[in-house]
């Protein structure tokens, strides 16, 4: 029966630190564009649309793997790709705006607020309320209606349609940039709630 030294395959064992370093980064590397694939990634704002929850420049964190166990609800913050019409418009970049109408439900802007199956919803955190009319529409299924929270200077659904939901990437869950407005983006509480009918 034979042995190995054991100083003699601890000095084989040693390996190149420029080999040890670049096997670290290189695994690194992996793992961040996995985690970037899959899980979660960080993006920036590029414009006011979303003021004034969102500021030009805000660094958020797109939760991409929560969809996977649900669908996005009304309030969220959602990140998506570019949809056909918007293709159409030479558009390439995801967008970011705030879910408001879920498949199914009708939607209309009247009398500066957002209407939900004829019920006007509550929305604190709008910059200003919309100065403009649209819809009735109804949302189709496996679709989201979005809006910016900077209603009057937003190019959103009302402008171009709805998004699949095959076109969402994930929802905006963290703002890590700037330091001063570090924290979660949650979703609002809404009290919507359907009309009495007499019978």
């Amino acid at each position: 029966m034979s042995f190995q030294d054991p100083s003699n395959h601890s000095k084989s064992s040693q390996e190149n630190p420029w080999i040890e370093g670049i096997k670290t980064v290189g695994i690194s590397l992996v793992l961040a564009l996995g985690i970037r694939t899959f899980v979660a990634e960080a993006r920036y704002i590029p414009s006011g649309s979303m003021l004034p929850t969102l500021e030009i420049n805000d660094r958020l964190i797109i939760d991409k793997i929560g969809y996977d166990f649900g669908s996005p609800q009304r309030g969220d913050i959602v990140v998506f790709n570019p949809t056909e019409t918007l293709k159409e418009q030479n558009f390439n970049t995801a967008f970011i705006k705030r879910v408001i109408g879920l498949p199914g439900e009708k939607v209309e802007v009247k009398q500066s607020k957002v209407y939900v199956n004829d019920v006007p919803l509550a929305e604190n955190y709008l910059n200003a309320a919309p100065n403009y009319q649209w819809g009735p529409v109804i949302v189709p299924p496996d679709s989201y209606l979005v809006l910016g929270d900077n209603r009057n200077n937003s190019y959103d659904s009302h402008h171009w349609g709805f998004v699949p939901r095959n076109d969402v990437i994930g929802r905006a869950i963290f703002r890590f940039w700037p330091l001063n407005r570090i924290g979660e983006l949650n979703r609002p509480v809404y009290t919507l709630k359907q009309k009495k009918v007499d019978r």
